[in-house]
């Protein structure tokens, strides 16, 4: 914990830490407070089921990192790290006065094209923030600074849908105020950013090709050329859809399983949020500050078995009907709601144990001149398994109209699979349970 609270104390890591924590916290008050205007209709221009348009925006959010993210790592490697943020957040104001005219105009497509500049944004963000990491830390700092990178995003994460919630239920309707505090969290990112250390650029003679599609194969190509990294990647990109899998599906499961008020999906956002945050510190206080995956097993299993606990917790959730059930009521409605709130904090801890080794891993053994590009070959292929994550639960929910318990079982077992596979992938690794990163 010393070595945690002294990294924040740090020049070197704190405007970093704070800027990425207002960036996440914008992104996620954001998209919470448009996932709840589609839900509960505070919005009369939607002309397409509910699940539909939360699955499309999620989908939104995520395709500029499958379009832009090669260049993106590209520009990062090339240009000065901490003026490029600087930029990026500025950027970002830009785009919540955009999504601020959308609430205030009650404009579903104009909300819709700021959410896809908010990915656009997230997309050249990305390859910055984890590629200044390993130049910022020392070795035996990295496991440290990941975990409370992604601590500090889950806390994000949780404010944030927090927030957004609770913005959206207090002002009744009233869209103006949730347009001053993006707008207000964006300005906080900007101010942060000023205090970002200048940082050396790795390869200054890089030449940009702005062919998006081009310059994605060739990332892609090279970091299929180095097997352990290009696994690494698979796993940090199973975590996101499986990850946008069950957020995604948390408004309308509150809404129809569980009969409650947007509160209560706050409520179960905030569970997951702190469980995410709690494993990162477990992770790193467990597996010890050298870059290690022996964490990863356990974040695994846990993703498989506490999916199924949560889809039988649903099947005893009585039926309900009159009005939505409030955040006050929820403690009061019997043990089946206790046992979804406690599914999904454990679901949150097991993605903290599994992500943190595979990004600090990432990191690690990336070559430092392609640091960043990395980072991109990782976000292109995060965004393929989000995009596939929308797009599988569009067809199960909204083309076959499967109940989202299966959808849920289903994803269960995939995570299982594909676990399995990754974990026999790096087996090698596995028999020395300390890599370290000095050698």
């Amino acid at each position: 914990m010393n070595k945690n609270e002294h990294l924040l104390g740090t020049r070197r890591f704190l405007p970093m830490f704070l800027t990425q924590f207002f960036g996440a916290l914008n992104d996620n008050v954001y998209k919470q407070a448009l996932l709840l205007v589609i839900t509960y209709g505070l919005i009369q221009q939607q002309a397409l089921p509910i699940s539909t348009l939360n699955n499309l925006a999620a989908l939104l959010f995520i395709l500029p990192y499958f379009i832009f993210s090669a260049t993106a790592g590209q520009i990062a490697d090339k240009f000065e790290r901490s003026q490029l943020v600087r930029g990026i957040k500025i950027l970002e104001i830009i785009i919540m006065l955009i999504g601020s005219i959308g609430f205030i105009t009650g404009h579903l497509w104009l909300l819709l094209l700021a959410l896809f500049m908010m990915g656009t944004h997230s997309t050249f963000f990305g390859p910055i923030k984890y590629a200044i990491l390993p130049e910022i830390l020392k070795p035996n700092e990295l496991m440290s600074g990941n975990a409370l990178f992604q601590s500090g995003t889950s806390m994000a994460i949780l404010f944030g849908m927090i927030l957004g919630g609770a913005v959206i239920a207090s002002s009744h309707g009233n869209l103006t105020w949730i347009s001053l505090t993006v707008l207000t969290i964006a300005v906080l990112g900007y101010l942060s950013s000023r205090f970002i250390l200048k940082q050396n650029v790795t390869t200054p003679d890089l030449k940009i090709d702005w062919n998006f599609f081009r310059t994605s194969y060739q990332t892609m190509k090279y970091a299929k050329s180095l097997p352990l990294i290009f696994t690494i990647l698979l796993g940090n990109s199973w975590y996101w859809f499986y990850g946008a899998t069950y957020l995604t599906q948390i408004p309308q499961m509150t809404q129809q399983n569980l009969h409650a008020s947007e509160n209560v999906v706050s409520l179960l956002l905030t569970f997951f949020s702190v469980g995410v945050g709690v494993g990162s510190l477990l992770c790193r206080k467990i597996g010890g500050s050298q870059v290690n995956i022996k964490m990863v097993p356990i974040g695994a299993v846990g993703l498989t078995v506490f999916a199924l606990y949560l889809a039988a917790s649903l099947s005893f959730v009585p039926t309900h009907t009159g009005p939505l059930i409030t955040l006050s009521e929820v403690f009061h409605q019997g043990w089946s709601y206790y046992h979804v709130m406690i599914a999904v904090t454990l679901l949150g801890i097991s993605g903290g144990f599994y992500i943190v080794p595979l990004y600090a891993m990432m990191q690690a053994y990336s070559p430092r001149s392609h640091r960043a590009r990395v980072v991109a070959a990782n976000n292109i292929l995060n965004a393929v398994f989000m995009v596939s994550s929308a797009i599988f639960s569009i067809i199960i929910l909204s083309i076959l109209k499967i109940d989202i318990k299966i959808l849920f079982c289903i994803t269960a077992v995939l995570s299982a699979i594909f676990c399995i596979w990754l974990l026999i992938r790096i087996k090698p690794l596995l028999k020395t349970s300390q890599v370290s990163l000095e050698d």
